[in-house]
């Protein structure tokens, strides 16, 4: 079993960034809380950054042993926006629980390099890496892992969500 898998109970009961989105803005097939067929990523604060783990399901294949690529930039968006809600929230003076509202970010670029195939049936660990916090902007570097391997790397430019996504689900 791969190290960051065995202390997970540990790591759960850290609370998620998507456990503070407002329902409104809880139904991203990727990230999304509420919606019951999504993937339901769960992005946290760790030591060198964030961090989200998520066990591919047998729907994901591509081919037999390996995930679809969509499979992984969902992960890497979701992972990433994520990501951006934290540090803005942090830059803010917050953090999760507090009380305050956490801002909820959207995809305004995504790049993403594929560098190995990504093994079907094994943890997935994708550790996201802030470059730069603007006023409404965050640039995150995120890498998704399987068994220590780096399989893709990506860059996520989000920005706050529009007041007009707001309020409707």
């Amino acid at each position: 079993m791969c190290s960051f898998m065995q202390n997970r109970d540990e790591k759960f009961d850290i609370k998620a960034v998507q456990d503070f989105y407002p329902d409104d803005f809880s139904w991203c097939y990727g990230c999304g809380r509420l919606n019951e067929k999504g993937l339901q990523i769960k992005t946290r604060w760790d030591d060198t950054g964030t961090v989200t783990e998520y066990l591919p399901r047998p729907e994901h294949m591509a081919i037999p042993g390996y995930v679809y690529g969509g499979l992984a930039v969902s992960l890497i968006d979701c992972h990433s926006t994520g990501t951006a809600s934290l540090a803005l929230h942090r830059r803010d003076g917050h953090e999760l629980g507090d009380g305050a509202p956490v801002p909820r970010c959207v995809t305004a670029s995504l790049k993403t390099d594929f560098l190995k195939p990504t093994p079907l049936g094994k943890p997935i660990l994708i550790r996201g890496e802030i470059r730069e916090v603007g006023k409404r902007k965050v640039v995150v570097h995120s890498e998704l892992f399987v068994e220590g391997v780096l399989c893709v790397r990506g860059e996520v430019v989000a920005v706050m969500a529009p007041e007009t996504m707001m309020g409707g689900a």
